[in-house]
């Protein structure tokens, strides 16, 4: 680790690169879930998918004491309409990147090709409330999007997961991600976990590698909090730790 900070509430940890900033995440994953299943014989956690947890999920290879058998994960968004078998589906990369891979008790996933998208809503609310994840490890997005949680975002709504129609710089960053050819194919609708959702876990880990986020980083870190950037309100979440690597922090310290 290059330094540790705090911006109001947030803890803020800079690594030397992406790889180690993985590895780092990696740790704290283990730790946390390792102590949680000790205590309550099982656990529950909310991951992200995205190119901004690749080393993350590398790097959980090099732990192979997790608990997996007793870890149940849910993830945070799915496109409207989309199938598992898409090869852009969220669904899809948790399947093949995580369950195959580690073999977690239950992983829950969002569908999106659900013909009753209010019935899937309210399956995996229900499903939420039951197991009450303890962990939530997630990116931040080019327009500070937390899930799909567009500008602007609610900070304050009760639901636990909705209908959000995605802006087309959040469409643009899938598309130059490799995720989808041009922009046309990038669906227009998608099913997020809530901002309130997200945050009302035991511990919150975000991680914004890469200089393509250091913009977006400077303005969640110094601009005021707002749902215009909702990575904002993570300064407001003393249980949150940003995790940035040397180039995704380089205009904010």
């Amino acid at each position: 680790m290059i330094t540790t900070t705090r911006f109001d509430q947030l803890t803020v940890e800079i690594y030397e690169s992406n790889r180690l900033l993985g590895i780092a995440a990696a740790a704290v994953f283990a730790n946390l879930v390792t102590q949680a299943v000790a205590a309550q014989g099982e656990t529950a956690v909310i991951l992200a998918t995205g190119n901004s947890q690749l080393t993350f999920i590398d790097a959980l290879h090099e732990h192979p004491d997790i608990p997996w058998q007793h870890i149940s994960i849910f993830h945070m968004d799915e496109y409207l309409g989309m199938s598992a078998s898409h090869p852009a589906s969220f669904y899809g990369f948790m399947k093949t990147r995580l369950e195959a891979a580690f073999h977690p008790k239950t992983l829950y996933g969002i569908q999106g090709d659900a013909p009753d998208y209010a019935a899937e809503m309210t399956r995996y609310t229900e499903l939420l409330r039951q197991h009450q994840p303890v962990l939530t490890v997630m990116g931040i997005g080019e327009n500070g999007h937390l899930a799909f949680n567009d500008p602007p975002a609610d900070f304050h709504t009760d639901a636990l997961i909705h209908v959000v129609t995605l802006d087309d710089v959040c469409r643009r960053q899938q598309v130059g991600e490799g995720h989808f050819g041009t922009l046309d194919d990038v669906p227009r609708q998608a099913l997020s976990l809530t901002i309130p959702a997200l945050l009302n876990t035991k511990h919150v880990l975000t991680l914004a590698p890469e200089s393509r986020k250091a913009k977006i980083v400077r303005a969640v870190l110094h601009d005021p909090v707002s749902e215009n950037c909702p990575a904002s309100i993570l300064r407001t979440q003393p249980h949150a730790r940003l995790l940035l690597d040397r180039e995704s922090a380089a205009l904010s310290l």
